[in-house]
């Protein structure tokens, strides 16, 4: 493994990698540890999971080193999914998940949100009712170049009392879901997707937050150095109080201030 530089800015802990794989496996050290700790405080963890081509090293590295924790008392969540994309589509968060993760690792109960389902709003109410049934232990997490969490684009609602919520994809969404292979144009890009609030993310005892790669460099700057603005929806990580943010040195590249404090 590379280099590391670690420092904090806030509440913010940040980790800085030479490489995606090193980036990865310390992602899944934080991750695994966590899920351990909650199993032996409460016998049980309830964790949410990104998808994106960013968490490809991460869940990889946890996949890997299943025998760390006890998954059969894991209860699983997701962030977002495309309104109207079956889950057969190569670009279908579920599709994603489950290859990558849920099959993969005997979790006690994978909770999938429906972007088939005929009502949204009622697909949504019911996702968030099982949402909190329970505490959310740990919200694993990335950046969109555009600064989004989950699929809330700039400018994001921090203050919506819903935990889930129909949005309105924005053009510098769609054009990353294109860019990392999802979809062959913008057009095929769905317009609407159902994702976790901006309140729902922040209401996780804990968040790690995996953001590699240059396109998310301006991103990674104005989560960490900018104001906490709705222009920028990475910024509301800076109001959570156990946030550990996982970077490449591409990502991090665009931090204007000394790293090392």
């Amino acid at each position: 493994m590379g280099e590391t530089d670690q420092f904090r800015r806030g509440n913010i802990g940040v980790s800085i990698y030479d490489d995606k794989i090193s980036l990865g496996e310390a992602a899944a050290s934080h991750v695994l540890s966590l899920i351990a700790q909650a199993i032996a405080a409460q016998g049980e963890a309830r964790v949410i999971f990104a998808t994106g081509a960013s968490q490809y090293e991460f869940l990889a590295a946890l996949v890997r080193r299943k025998a760390a924790v006890d998954w059969t008392k894991v209860t699983a969540f997701h962030l977002d999914e495309y309104l109207g994309l079956p889950e057969d589509h190569p670009a279908s968060f579920r599709r994603y998940l489950r290859e990558r993760l849920f099959n993969l690792l005997p979790f006690r109960e994978v909770n999938l949100l429906d972007g088939m389902a005929p009502n949204a709003k009622v697909e949504a109410a019911r996702y968030a009712a099982r949402l909190v049934t329970g505490p959310i232990d740990l919200a694993c997490i990335g950046i969109g170049e555009n600064g989004h969490l989950a699929f809330n684009d700039p400018p994001a609602d921090f203050d919506t009392p819903k935990w889930v919520h129909i949005v309105t994809l924005d053009d510098a969404c769609r054009r990353q879901q294109v860019g990392e292979g999802h979809f062959p144009t913008m057009a095929d890009v769905p317009a609407q997707a159902l994702s976790l609030s901006i309140p729902a993310i922040l209401a996780a005892r804990a968040v790690s937050c995996v953001a590699p790669d240059q396109r998310k460099a301006a991103a990674v700057q104005c989560a960490l150095e900018g104001p906490v603005t709705p222009i920028c929806p990475a910024s509301a990580l800076q109001r959570h109080p156990n946030t550990m943010l996982f970077l490449d040195r591409a990502s991090a590249s665009g931090l204007k201030h000394g790293s090392l404090t």
